[in-house]
């Protein structure tokens, strides 16, 4: 008997779809799933938007400044907020030695570096990963 029950219930099951499932609290009814409605454009239609898709304020660049002497006393387009002036260049003695000794050009190879440096056994471990990939890349399983 239970099992009859049972396999009677599972045959219902499988004949429903998925959208539409049985709420256990009520018997009688059936739920009903479906995808989430989909939000409300503004400004219809009509407007720019194209296919209804949301309206977005036009995108207007940075304004560019052309003063030579505030270019050169002012770091411009560092300040990162929308309130606030630009950051104040100071005089070089106010900054660290190593900034000036940077390597501003392309990098250096691996030929030019020193050996007895970590720099150059880091560009070493970064190029032999770089070879392992191409030799991995058509490796067949």
């Amino acid at each position: 008997m239970a099992a009859r029950c049972l396999f009677g219930a599972t045959r219902t099951w499988a004949s429903w779809s998925a959208r539409e499932l049985p709420v256990p609290v009520e018997p009688g009814r059936l739920l009903v799933r479906g995808y989430a409605k989909r939000p409300v454009m503004k400004g219809g239609k009509g407007g720019k938007g194209g296919k209804g898709g949301v309206v977005s304020e036009a995108l207007k660049d940075p304004d560019v400044c052309t003063d030579p002497v505030r270019l050169t006393t002012h770091a411009m387009g560092v300040n990162i907020y929308k309130e606030g002036q630009d950051v104040i260049l100071k005089p070089d003695e106010e900054y660290p030695e190593w900034l000036f000794q940077m390597n501003l050009g392309p990098p250096k190879k691996l030929e030019e570096l020193d050996p007895e440096t970590r720099e150059y056994w880091r560009l070493l471990r970064k190029h032999n990963i770089w070879r392992h990939n191409r030799l991995s890349k058509n490796r067949k399983f």
